[in-house]
């Protein structure tokens, strides 16, 4: 079933019956094998996954993630997730994403490198030819996608490397800047209120999360609370960051930080003006959606809202900035990573950021224009904006009539 709802969105948007069949289904699947006889864990198995959604764009650009919970239904919805992404932020890639169904804690780091190298052997067309492009996801990290190129040999192969090894300056904290950099425009455009002063909740502390706050402190937000998987913290006065990710660094997690303890569920429900999910599917649901007290919604992580907690927010006038377009920070700053790869040029990391902001500020505009014009909620509108950019390409690439 597609991430899409195309009947919702043909009310809004002209879309033809030979455009809506290539976006409701992958253009290409491959589900393999990697088995490797494994030191001390002897024979390793574990089932991969690539999907490549649409390529109209250009290539299918998505992260590798290596997570136990991996499965070909979510490696497909995550790469179609990109497919919409990358077309709202105008960027040349297409949809894709691949996935390796292990847990990355359970293994040595020896291990986990054979186990990368054969994913590059198995898919060597795939990586050579420059049609996939990986990144770093849930699972993996910059050291292995320097594995990736260091196999390939090739820069442009993957991106989100380490700056010493081909990467981009600024990459790394890319997804939680555009976070925060669409935050401070919808907490502008949407309340009416600037970022600074205002009280901020964030569920999820990893890169995104962590860097999300880092960014939002700096423009003078108040993150008054912080959860990830080990628990929370909140105070009214506002969390310290930088010892926040100190004390997370030497423990495994915010729990025991400074301030009172606080569950996931309780983050959730705080009264700020803005509510961050930042870490795992579906955490605001049709069963805790009316506890929600924020006054705007930000979608850190993919997919954090199912359809029936939206649908609550929105009855109840919550307002929610969609996925696709809070976290393209990160696919942005890839495209940035691969054109630097292919040119050997060189650029710093606050070029990154600018490009970032330049890219997601036109989106946000266009999406708010689509809001206004057509009186949608953000993510119709973010759809909206994306289907007409896939309907266009689609025609110049000659896929379906004119």
């Amino acid at each position: 079933m597609s991430v899409v709802n195309f009947a919702q969105l043909k009310t809004v948007v002209d879309l033809p019956p030979e455009a809506e069949r290539l976006l409701a289904k992958p253009e290409k699947e491959i589900h393999f094998s990697l088995n490797l006889l494994l030191h001390p864990l002897g024979l390793v198995e574990a089932d991969a996954y690539v999907v490549y959604h649409n390529t109209a764009r250009g290539p299918a650009k998505g992260g590798l993630r290596i997570w136990p919970s991996v499965t070909l239904a979510h490696t497909r919805d995550l790469a179609e997730l990109m497919t919409w992404k990358t077309a709202l932020v105008g960027i040349p890639f297409g949809g894709g994403k691949s996935g390796i169904a292990l847990d990355p804690r359970s293994l040595p780091a020896a291990n986990k490198t054979a186990i990368i190298k054969e994913y590059v052997h198995m898919l060597w067309a795939e990586l050579h030819s420059g049609a996939y492009v990986p990144a770093p996801d849930l699972g993996s990290t910059p050291s292995d996608m320097a594995v990736i190129y260091g196999e390939t040999h090739l820069l442009e192969s993957v991106t989100g490397k380490p700056p010493r090894v081909g990467g981009l300056p600024g990459r790394r904290e890319a997804t939680g800047y555009g976070v925060a950099h669409i935050t401070c425009l919808a907490c502008q455009e949407i309340l009416g209120q600037p970022i600074a002063g205002r009280r901020v909740a964030v569920q999820g502390f990893g890169n995104v999360g962590e860097w999300t706050c880092r960014f939002l402190e700096e423009r003078g937000a108040r993150v008054v609370a912080v959860s990830d998987i080990t628990g929370g913290v909140c105070t009214e006065k506002g969390l310290g960051i930088e010892a926040l990710a100190s004390h997370a660094r030497h423990t495994g997690g915010v729990a025991g930080g400074e301030g009172d303890a606080i569950t996931n569920e309780e983050l959730l429900a705080l009264e700020v003006e803005v509510l961050i999910p930042a870490a795992v599917e579906d955490v605001i649901t049709g069963q805790n959606a009316n506890r929600v007290r924020a006054r705007l919604v930000i979608e850190a992580a993919n997919k954090p809202i199912t359809s029936e907690g939206e649908a609550m927010l929105q009855q109840r006038g919550i307002p929610v900035v969609p996925d696709i377009l809070a976290n393209s920070g990160g696919v942005i700053a890839s495209y940035v990573e691969w054109r630097q790869a292919k040119s050997g040029a060189m650029t710093r990391a606050e070029e990154t950021y600018q490009t970032v902001a330049e890219q997601l500020g036109h989106a946000f505009g266009r999406v708010r224009a689509v809001v206004a014009q057509r009186h949608v909620t953000d993510r119709l509108a973010a759809q909206v904006v994306a289907a007409e950019e896939l309907i266009a390409t689609m025609r110049d690439r000659g896929w379906i009539p004119g």
